[in-house]
């Protein structure tokens, strides 16, 4: 295991947490970033025996990286979990395409499925306790679903507002779909999709009417990361990445739901991901649950801590195998 950097000035995470290199299988080099658990005096003192609560595997969503769940993985490393996440190929410090460096791309997104192969390979050099648990966002929830049909060794998930289909306008469909297929082969394929743009959302975009999340602290945290470290930061996807998704989704939710018990939180203002999809798969899924967040926006995890809260109080129920939650009306 090769240390790679970590930049705790920004992550407001827990100062013993580490990153590692890693290379996939295909020799794509990746980030992947360990926070272990840190136990408050106040629950070493109640137990000091207590064993820890095992390890959450973090799938972040496109254009993310490790450093942008600092504070997540503060409070669940609080709870007695440990931590391990990862920068995707093509952003934060991995390796990305030589063309087009400022945009997210893969040709298919089974290229994900190696980078997960090596994510999991290290947290076994590690021995990360078990159980372990999947918490997936956005495009990593879309990772995290095709995982868990490849037999991802987790004993729950937990996914929030997981690109299970991607927001655009009903005829904008259409039209995505046929001219991603038409490019998706050609030099063009590495293009940015029309619509997008080549800078980071966080630098253009003003905390009003954004599309991440209604806290404004939490949108300052991240906006700050990206101008501290603008290196780790991405732009819109290619027109290769746009058909890939699509197909990913679209037979992502041809499939029934996998065995796992899972939980899904989604904001009432999401904008960003289609919901429909996930109401239906949800709906099919039988030790499922869909917790809608009034109010919310895409950014689930970056909302305030309250609605943090109901996260981790969802891992706490998977864990224990607690009653659901009562419904909570969009």
């Amino acid at each position: 295991m090769q240390d790679a950097p970590l930049f705790h000035e920004i992550t407001k995470g827990p100062d013993t947490g580490k990153a590692y290199w890693v290379t996939a299988s295909d020799g794509v080099r990746l980030r992947v970033g360990h926070w272990p658990e840190h136990r408050p005096e106040t629950r070493e003192a109640a137990d000091p025996s207590a064993p820890s609560q095992g390890t959450i595997l973090l799938f972040p969503g496109r254009t993310e990286y490790i450093e942008k769940y600092g504070l997540i993985a503060s409070e669940l490393c609080a709870l007695g979990y440990h931590v391990l996440t990862i920068d995707w190929r093509g952003q934060g410090l991995a390796d990305r395409p030589d063309q087009e460096r400022a945009l997210g791309h893969v040709g298919h997104f089974d290229e994900y499925q190696l980078d997960v192969d090596a994510m999991v390979d290290l947290g076994r050099q590690l021995n990360l306790p078990e159980p372990w648990t999947l918490l997936g966002h956005s495009m990593g929830g879309c990772i995290g679903l095709r995982s868990l049909y490849n037999g991802l060794p987790v004993k729950s998930a937990i996914f929030s507002a997981p690109m299970w289909g991607i927001a655009m306008a009903t005829p904008l469909r259409p039209i995505a779909w046929s001219l991603s297929w038409a490019l998706h082969k050609t030099p063009l394929a590495t293009s940015l999709s029309p619509g997008t743009k080549r800078e980071t959302y966080l630098s253009i975009s003003p905390f009003e009417d954004n599309m991440l999340t209604t806290d404004p602290d939490m949108y300052t945290y991240m906006a700050d990361q990206a101008k501290a470290h603008p290196e780790l930061t991405l732009g819109g996807p290619t027109v290769g990445w746009l058909y890939a998704a699509l197909r990913e989704t679209q037979d992502l939710m041809s499939r029934p739901a996998p065995a796992t018990p899972a939980v899904s939180f989604l904001g009432t203002q999401e904008r960003i991901v289609q919901p429909g999809p996930i109401h239906k798969h949800m709906a099919k899924w039988s030790n499922g649950e869909l917790i809608m967040v009034p109010g919310a926006e895409h950014e689930v995890l970056m909302e305030a801590q309250a609605i943090r809260q109901q996260v981790y109080d969802a891992l706490d129920r998977l864990e224990t195998g607690k009653p659901k939650a009562d419904p909570v009306s969009a």
